[in-house]
Parts: C-alpha cells; structure tokens; sequence
C-alpha cells in the first residue's frame, strides 16, 4: 500500500509542478522526494515478488508505513514552502 501511496503523491506533486502555476523550488524537491520514495518501494516490491510473496503489501501496517511516508513528505513541504515565502520577503 505505500508504494501506491508515494506513486499517487509522486503523481499529484508532478503535476502541481507542471500543469499549474506553482513552479516553486518546495514542489520540485518535495515531487523528486516522493518519485525516489516510489522508485524505492518498486524495488522493494519486485524483490518481493521474486521471492514468492505478493506484489504488493496492502496490509493495515503497511497502509500506517504509508501514511508516515506521507505525512513526512508533507512535513518537509511545508517547512521548504514557508522558508522560501520567508526568504522571498527578505528581497
């Protein structure tokens, strides 16, 4: 379950980044992030695959090993996206 839940943030920060307007240097960083988080847990998965258990894990444990990824990942987004808003105003 938290590999679908870093590709699914991995997805949301891509496109946050892309297709709208908040081409900031906090969405970029925290988009990368969750991209190496995914690519991650891909690995983690296929080795598990190739030793016999399933692909993916959707397990409750799994699911909270998920939602820490998540929150972390939001955590050092907002702390990047206030330090720029900070640095911004200094100019």
């Amino acid at each position: 379950m938290c590999e679908l839940m870093t590709i699914a943030a991995a997805l949301v920060f891509t496109v946050l980044y892309f297709f709208t307007r908040f081409r900031t240097r906090a969405v970029f960083t925290t988009m990368l992030m969750f991209w190496g988080a995914a690519l991650m847990w891909s690995v983690d998965c296929a080795h598990s695959l190739m030793e016999g258990e399933g692909l993916l894990d959707l397990s409750r444990e799994d699911t909270v090993l998920g939602a820490i990824i998540l929150a972390a990942g939001l955590a050092v987004f907002f702390v990047l996206a206030v330090r720029e808003r900070l640095l911004a105003r200094r100019v």
